[in-house]
């Protein structure tokens, strides 16, 4: 019972357990949950005039675009006025050369050799993979689109976690993919049942030794599980007939551009929502420490008519408002429709319980863009958010205002981050010096 982490099913699946009281009893190694960093980047920037936060006697006191984040803001920090100054005087690259947000370091102007440089996720990973059976887990909506424009090449659009200074790590985008990956070492293409039906005996037998609280723990993870993969299968559009009448099985085996649209979400709202939900429960289950999530590419064209309000055009497009009445609010809808998703996701974070703290106290959990103020392509300051307590190392509530002074680039707080999750280094990027988080 002390070294139980998994659920053993047929056909050899297995299945990562959540934390447990129970699990953990008279155990060191696992009385204490780890530490965990994420990272969720939404593209093209924000509408500036309802971004911010400020401290007051109240609290932390939200803009319009952040009130969504009003549930969990007694674990969120803001940042006003960092950036990365190698963005700035880019020759009038407006896109490319200033997607190295989780680096700092100079994107290289070229269509060829791409160079950013490896970014703090991939740091962490570096270390706490050692302890995972995923080092780190790399999510997107949208593939690739390849272009170049003065000199640089799309592919840096396309990523925002590096592995290398020259080598983007894989983003997988399809849900189905990523669900098989953290719930069935991979074996999805060789079963042709549920997860949930696979592992049932084992779920069932270990039930009866857990206490009440554990128990329904349990219930509840395994319910949000299966419906999670319902909620795949569904978005997927997936007939009987596709399926050849053996239940759930995935559409496809491996990610291909080549029919696009296979085994992806028909609706860009629903794609978003699962890749939240599969970062929280990678994190849950401990199958890795580290999690990057774009929830839409950098330049992207993603339509939110679905929000209704008028909205129409892409993402792209919108974001160059010019200050029209009309393309501001929908542009403002957007900024704070992302908000909604991310909250929610940590709002299921600090639901669920770790024994002294929360999933999103133990975490740290990084949301950012590109671009400040997408219409002008300004990076002279960058929209950065940090939700969780890492740990106890961090007191969230707090807003942070930084544009006053010399030193304020964003490389600063990714070195702090690093410390936190036990990795000693004084330089990161183009920074030396900690950013002091009290």
């Amino acid at each position: 019972m002390n070294r139980r982490k998994f659920l053993h099913g047929l056909g050899g699946v297995t299945m990562t357990l959540p934390w447990m009281e129970t699990l953990s009893a008279g155990t060191s190694a696992s009385a204490t949950a780890p530490r965990r960093f994420a990272c969720v980047f939404m593209g093209n920037g924000v509408n500036v005039h309802h971004w911010g936060a400020s401290n007051t006697a109240e609290g932390l006191q939200l803009s319009q675009t952040l009130q969504p984040l009003e549930p969990v803001k007694d674990q969120l920090l803001f940042f006003k006025g960092l950036h990365n100054p190698s963005t700035l005087n880019t020759n009038g690259g407006g896109h490319y050369p200033k997607m190295n947000v989780l680096s700092g370091l100079k994107v290289k102007q070229t269509t060829t050799d791409i160079e950013v440089g490896t970014t703090i996720d991939q740091m962490i990973a570096q270390k706490t993979g050692r302890d995972t059976s995923i080092p780190s887990l790399v999510l997107g909506t949208e593939g690739p689109q390849y272009a170049t424009e003065l000199g640089y090449t799309s592919i840096y659009s396309n990523h925002i976690s590096w592995a290398a200074p020259n080598r983007p790590a894989p983003k997988e985008i399809y849900p189905r993919l990523a669900f098989d990956r953290l719930f069935s070492e991979g074996k999805a293409n060789k079963r042709n049942l549920s997860i949930l039906d696979a592992v049932w005996g084992d779920a069932k037998t270990l039930r009866g030794q857990l206490s009440a609280r554990d128990a329904n723990k349990l219930d509840e993870y395994l319910t949000s599980v299966r419906e999670l993969e319902q909620r795949i299968q569904r978005s997927e559009a997936v007939s009987h007939a596709e399926t050849n009448g053996q239940g759930w099985q995935p559409s496809v085996t491996k990610p291909t551009f080549e029919r696009p649209g296979a085994g992806l979400p028909t609706e860009s709202q629903e794609h978003m929502r699962l890749m939240l939900e599969l970062m929280v429960l990678a994190l849950q289950t401990d199958k890795t420490r580290v999690v990057s999530l774009m929830l839409n590419n950098d330049l992207s064209g993603m339509n939110f008519s679905h929000l209704g309000d008028g909205i129409e055009g892409g993402l792209h497009e919108i974001s160059h408002h010019q200050d029209q009445e009309r393309k501001l609010a929908m542009y403002q809808r957007i900024n704070q429709y992302h908000m909604e998703l991310w909250s929610a996701a940590l709002q299921k974070m600090q639901a669920t319980n770790e024994g002294e703290r929360t999933l999103l106290e133990n975490s740290m959990v990084m949301f950012c863009s590109s671009l400040m103020d997408g219409n002008k392509h300004d990076s002279s300051e960058l929209p950065i958010l940090v939700a969780g307590s890492g740990g106890g190392s961090l007191r969230g509530g707090r807003a942070f205002d930084l544009s006053g002074e010399e030193n304020r680039q964003l490389c600063r707080l990714h070195l702090s981050l690093l410390n936190r999750m036990g990795i000693e280094t004084h330089t990161f990027g183009d920074a030396e010096t900690v950013l002091d988080l009290g």
